[in-house]
């Protein structure tokens, strides 16, 4: 029977099921030939027998298989963009923290399905394969895990660049707990080779330090300086591809390992000083073993800068070499080619970029400056003294006496550039110098990053408002609209889709599948925040994911936590002004509260807590002390039961983070008002339906303006109020009731039973200074905490405010951040 039209009946369902059909079938023949790679890499490149392979030979296998896959499209976009010209954007930073990339890459690749039935046919189940893969120790905290996902938007959207780094050999450190004191211990995350890396042992540059500086006369009067360093150490390179969305563009991250010219010193060997001969392969393979070592000594401050000069010198050697083999000439140079210095660390390469170009390349000095500033970005991170750095003039003249000279001359001409605008001042002129000449005479590095950058930029608006008003407030008045805002962004493909799958599904249900291209469409989302249908499928959501948790915690800790109760998270690097103490604090006086009336209707809380405090930080590791004794007594008090549970999860990474953010209920973003300069924790918390309690700081405030003042939960001092307070000071600290009760239980040992003085350091400080702000801000946070255990005490209004959270997060896509710095930054458009 046909219809009018001609059609047989069914032909409008026989289309479709054709097209089904066909589907089903290419994917069968995808899982085939998928099976078939991973064998293959099995036997001829791991060299085991299917039968006898462990998890991690699996894994192996189908890294090398999956790698394959990404090779050509690698070598096609490199050549694709030589052939076009386009811009390089080559992003310097101490941090690249990738986590994990099996999982990554197949996402990005859109082969999960592909991957995960191909290993399960052949008996392997793909996520203890996926869980064999160790984090990549290659950073710390937010700026590494920032690094990270701008390299992979820069990839998703199709901009040429290489990520630059160092290849630690054990990252920052493996953190164990121990009787709650923090121990240290270098990570193994090498000690099976990485899969995913290619090792270039023929793109190696040599790296000096220390020797002399001669000068030279030319021809015409001309001088040239010649440097001579004293010590050269080789620095290798490895690259790991990484993956952009739908593996239609792929990008390098090149990280350089060190090793000595000479690895063995023979004379010394034969003469029987075994050890002795090994001293300078020692020395240099030191710069590449870990992250940010304690810069406590002399010795370790003078590592710190040689490590950062290492593979600065190596990444810019690397990029000029590959400028100069495409175009010719170094001319061009800021035409193609971006460089951007995340944070303050990298700022050398301002002084090494002018020894290339006029040392090694002839290029006149006024041409060459032209040309660094033209070339070179600079973001800044914090406003932390102590993270700006800055370099004793002393150890810069012995590690690195050219540039030295260089950063002098760069300061000379700076300083007679802003004496001809205006007469300056003794105060004016040591604001704006290079060198600050106090007692111990030192180079501001943070200042040498802005002179040197055509852009600078902060990371939220609040934050850029700062660098301009107070980090850089006398540089801004020469140099003004060099500073710029891009707020930071998150990778919504890591932190969402791989880590929340059910989360995911319920959002493409519901505002429709191209959320995964557009971050922005995720809004639609905040349609739904009235359907009650809708909530008990995101609570389900919310359970499955803190059930996912609690395994966790009990597994790690031996620590039973009801999935039912909120999950109150904080983590972050364990730092004074990130407030873990006013946390522990307010947790504390909400102990003694319960115990004081336990028939009242507590909301049930567990308390999760998650960071690394850096090695010779005693204040910040007497806080994790301080969390795990207040576990002690909390998690075994009956009195309390299970409505309240303190759980500090240790070697805080990537990998750990994709378990508890998509189970958080209450995100923690506390730190002291006009200090964090962003954040990205914040984001990813929100993102995956976790209410925001926090001070007015970095990006919290844009989140506020995002999700609307309703549907967050702000409280304590504002910025200014804080600057105000500090300028002024505040006569003698006002304890709040429940906040002197908390110290007083702290100082009488009830948590340090035998030894009361044991937080001591801590308690005093915040009698004697409250620099945090934690007695001014702690009432302020007791109530809003009350309010957000009334907001839990009503389901429908708390699953409304998670809705609109996630749907106000489109704006903090890093896709959406890397596109302003493609605009505003780089000018790197295609």
């Amino acid at each position: 029977m046909t219809t009018a039209s001609g059609r047989a009946d069914g032909a409008e369902t026989t289309g479709p099921r054709l097209v089904a059909a066909a589907e089903n079938a290419a994917l069968e023949q995808a899982i085939d030939e998928f099976k078939r790679a991973v064998l293959a890499k099995l036997t001829l490149a791991v060299g085991k027998d299917a039968a006898a392979a462990s998890d991690r030979d699996w894994f192996v296998a189908t890294t090398l298989a999956l790698r394959d896959r990404v090779i050509h499209r690698w070598l096609d976009a490199e050549r694709q963009t030589l052939a076009r010209g386009r811009k390089h954007v080559y992003y310097l930073s101490l941090e690249f923290l990738i986590g994990r990339l099996l999982n990554d890459v197949a996402g990005n690749l859109k082969m999960t399905d592909v991957v995960s039935r191909a290993l399960g046919d052949l008996g392997v189940n793909f996520e203890r394969v996926r869980h064999s893969e160790p984090d990549a120790a290659l950073g710390n905290g937010g700026l590494g895990r920032l690094a990270a996902c701008f390299l992979e938007s820069m990839s998703s959207l199709g901009i040429p660049a290489y990520g630059y780094g160092i290849r630690y050999d054990h990252g920052l450190f493996r953190q164990i707990v121990k009787d709650g004191w923090q121990q240290e211990y270098p990570e193994e995350w090498l000690s099976f080779r990485n899969p995913w890396e290619f090792e270039r042992p023929e793109v190696t540059y040599d790296i000096g330090y220390g020797g002399w500086v001669e000068t030279v006369s030319g021809r015409g009067g001309h001088t040239r300086f010649v440097w001579h360093p004293q010590e050269t150490i080789e620095a290798v390179a490895y690259d790991t591809p990484i993956v952009g969305w739908k593996g239609n563009h792929v990008n390098p991250l090149r990280l350089w390992s060190a090793r000595a010219v000479d690895p063995l010193r023979l004379d010394v060997f034969n003469r029987g000083e075994h050890v002795a001969a090994l001293t300078e392969q020692a020395r240099a393979e030191a710069l590449s073993k870990i992250l940010y070592p304690s810069d406590e000594t002399p010795a370790g401050r003078e590592l710190r800068l040689r490590q950062e000069y290492f593979f600065v010198s190596a990444s810019l050697q690397d990029l000029v070499q590959r400028h100069r083999n495409a175009y010719g000439t170094l001319d061009t140079l800021p035409e193609r080619a971006a460089i951007q210095l995340n944070d303050t660390h990298p700022s050398i390469a301002v002084a090494e970029l002018m020894r290339i170009l006029v040392d090694l390349h002839n290029i006149p000095w006024d041409g060459a400056w032209k040309i660094t500033v033209d070339t070179c970005r600079y973001t800044n991170h914090t406003l932390l003294p102590e993270a700006l750095e800055s370099w004793p003039v002393t150890l810069f003249e012995r590690v690195l006496p050219r540039h030295l000279q260089i950063i002098y001359l760069i300061n000379a001409r700076h300083l007679e550039a802003a004496a001809r605008q205006h007469p300056l001042d003794a105060e004016e002129l040591a604001a704006i110098s290079l060198i600050d000449e106090q007692e111990a005479r030192c180079v501001k590095m943070g200042h040498l990053a802005f002179l040197g950058s055509r852009r600078v930029n902060g990371v939220s608006s609040m934050h850029s408002a700062l660098v301009r008003t107070v980090l850089f407030r006398e540089l801004d008045a020469f140099y003004p609209g060099r500073i710029v805002n891009v707020t930071n962004g998150i990778s919504f493909r890591r932190w969402l889709y791989q880590a929340n799958p059910g989360l995911t599904r319920l959002l493409c249900e519901t505002c429709g599948v191209d959320i995964r291209d557009d971050p922005e469409a995720i809004g639609r989302f905040t349609a739904a925040a009235g359907d009650s249908g809708l909530h008990d499928r995101l609570r389900h959501v919310k359970r499955t994911n803190r059930v996912a948790l609690g395994r966790v915690i009990r597994d790690r800790l031996g620590l039973s936590v009801d999935p039912d109760a909120m999950f109150d998270v904080q983590i972050k690097r364990i730092h004074e002004y990130k407030r873990q103490l006013l946390n522990l604090l307010e947790t504390v006086a909400l102990y003694n509260a319960i115990r004081a009336e336990p028939l009242r209707n507590w909301v049930p809380r567990v308390k999760i807590f998650g960071g690394k405090a850096a090695a010779s930080y005693a204040a910040a590791k007497l806080i994790i002390k301080l969390a795990h004794d207040i576990a002690e007594v909390v998690n075994h008090d009956p009195a309390v039961r299970d409505l309240l549970k303190i759980a500090f999860l240790p070697n805080y990474n990537v990998s750990l983070a994709e378990t508890i953010v998509p189970a958080a209920d209450l995100s923690e973003q506390i730190s002291t008002a006009g200090m964090e300069a962003s954040g990205t924790g914040n984001m990813k918390l929100a993102l995956n339906g976790s209410l925001t309690i926090g001070t007015l700081d970095g990006a919290n405030i844009e989140i506020r303006d995002s999700v609307g003042n309703d549907n967050i939960f702000i409280f304590g001092l504002l910025a200014d109020e804080v600057e105000e307070r500090r300028r002024t000071g505040t006569g003698p600290i006002v304890m709040p009731p429940k906040l002197a009760e908390v110290l007083d239980m702290i100082d009488r040992g009830v948590f340090s039973p035998g030894e009361p003085e044991r937080f001591a350091p801590l308690t005093e400080t915040l009698r004697r200074t409250d620099r945090y702000m934690i007695a001014a801000d702690f009432d302020s946070y007791w109530q809003a905490q009350r309010r957000v255990d009334e907001l839990w005490s009503a389901p429908e209004a708390w699953a409304a405010c998670c809705i609109r959270n996630i749907a106000g997060m489109g704006f903090f896509s890093a896709d959406r951040a890397v596109a302003e710095y493609v605009s505003t930054v780089w000018n790197a458009g295609s």
